[in-house]
């Protein structure tokens, strides 16, 4: 077998790896990326795109049920899972049919595109088994590796016996489970089980831990968990999964233990939302003698380069936060190194995370809890968004506005933002602490009236009063 080499390859099409060939193309580089599966990663097909489009969806069946308070009137509100899943079909194909254009335009000009399964058989040649049957080996001085992750597997008794679903694989449902049973309280786990129930489904969460969302200040996830609860959905915490069995009809019951004792709990349909485990396995990375974690993660530096020079790894695959924008900022990072001779890191970098609940919950930096466990001199600021003006008029007035502030220095820590469009929200502040503005030029600025953000003003207000 003969060897092609290149000056880049990348290993992984999703949001920094298909970012990276097109860049170093166009600097002149020969470059290789190869991807097993569909262009664009978890996020274009099994993440951010299809589960926010069917949150949409979700939402304005909530939406339409409670037309009757705005003094809207309609007819019985019922939902077409099978309608839901070709929207979302659709606009998931739409997104990637664009990502793949921008690369084939590139095909024969700097860039081969590689669709096929690469495993490393030495620190810098990779062999490729190709969709077409060929195996192909490549060689670089430069490769980056971003394979991602994927669900982890339920590992209760019996869960081999019954089609356990996960975050892919829920979302080609055609009909509507009437009884659905998540086991794990993280944002997976809370956004499809909202979604769910809003689309018509009996919702059960099993949490092993104390609290939903245990990253998060206790304030947030038991306000989280009351809503849940209005909305319909059980919240079992501190409940551990023990087994499932097959019933008639396509049932199954769930043996749980909680503090009460054994319990057994019967449903239509079982969601795994209990973690994900990273793409490392088919790849070999043995061969190369890169590093990994004690999870199978590869370890990286702050500059992404793992212990191999010349192999770096960025997105989920390194571990860490596994949001998309962290993949891309990690893109950022390697090409302000590489290809513009800067001297860029993840030292310090803020990475903030949105919830995609109703209301959304958005966050950035330290936690109430982590700012107190680090020492630190803080004031808390807090306001329900029942005081938000531009919420009550919208009759979006759950959770509430939380700020950690150095009491010392006036910079902001942190924030948690559980309200309407709280993601949206808590990127004002993050901007606020990437400029390290004290808190008082949020509380003295002006607002536009009646805006949510207008209530951040209102927020920064209560340390003063």
């Amino acid at each position: 077998m003969t060897s092609t080499h290149y000056d880049v390859i990348v290993i992984g099409a999703s949001k920094g790896g298909r970012f990276f060939p097109i860049d170093f193309a166009k600097a002149g580089r020969k470059v290789a990326l190869i991807e097993r599966d569909q262009i664009g990663g978890v996020c274009v097909n099994f993440g951010c795109t299809p589960t926010k489009t069917m949150v949409a969806s979700a939402r304005l069946a909530y939406q339409a049920r409670r037309g009757a308070e705005y003094g809207v009137h309609a007819g019985p509100i019922s939902v077409d899972l099978r309608t839901v899943r070709q929207r979302k079909q659709g606009i998931v194909e739409g997104v990637r049919n664009s990502h793949e254009s921008r690369l084939t335009a590139l095909q024969g000009r700097g860039l081969d595109l590689l669709m096929g399964e690469a495993h490393f058989i030495a620190p810098k040649t990779l062999e490729i088994s190709l969709k077409d049957g060929e195996t192909r080996e490549i060689t670089a001085p430069l490769i980056f590796i971003d394979t991602g992750d994927r669900p982890a597997q339920l590992t209760i008794k019996g869960a081999e016996r019954i089609p356990v679903l996960n975050s892919t694989t829920i979302m080609e449902l055609d009909t509507l489970p009437e009884h659905l049973l998540i086991t794990g309280g993280g944002y997976i786990g809370l956004e499809f089980g909202q979604m769910f129930r809003r689309f018509g489904s009996q919702v059960t969460i099993i949490q092993p831990r104390p609290r939903l969302l245990m990253n998060e200040d206790e304030d947030v996830s038991n306000e989280i968990t009351k809503m849940f609860r209005e909305e319909g959905i059980t919240v079992l915490t501190e409940t551990m999964p023990q087994q499932i069995e097959p019933l008639d009809g396509g049932r199954m019951r769930l043996t749980v233990r909680t503090p009460q004792g054994e319990q057994q709990i019967t449903g239509s349909h079982l969601l795994a939302a209990t973690g994900r485990v990273p793409n490392t396995e088919a790849l070999a990375p043995e061969a190369a003698g890169i590093h990994l974690d004690q999870e199978g993660y590869i370890q990286v530096n702050e500059r992404l380069e793992t212990n191999v020079p010349g192999i770096y790894a960025l997105g989920d695959v390194k571990g860490g936060p596994a949001f998309t924008h962290v993949s891309l900022d990690d893109f950022r990072i390697v090409r302000t190194n590489l290809l513009e001779q800067g001297n860029a890191s993840t030292r310090g970098r803020l990475v903030p995370h949105t919830i995609f609940i109703d209301p959304q919950l958005g966050r950035v930096g330290l936690t109430e809890n982590q700012a107190r466990k680090q020492g630190r001199n803080i004031r808390v600021a807090k306001l329900p968004m029942n005081a938000v003006s531009r919420a009550v008029e919208t009759g979006e007035t759950r959770g509430f506005m939380k700020a950690i502030v150095d009491a010392d220095t006036q910079q902001i820590l942190g924030c948690a933002i559980l309200g309407a469009e709280g993601g949206e929200i808590m990127t004002i502040i993050q901007v606020a602490m990437m400029g390290k503005l004290p808190y008082t030029t949020l509380r003295d600025g002006i607002f536009t009236h009646p805006t949510l953000a207008e209530g951040l003003k209102a927020l920064f207000m209560t340390l003063d009063s």
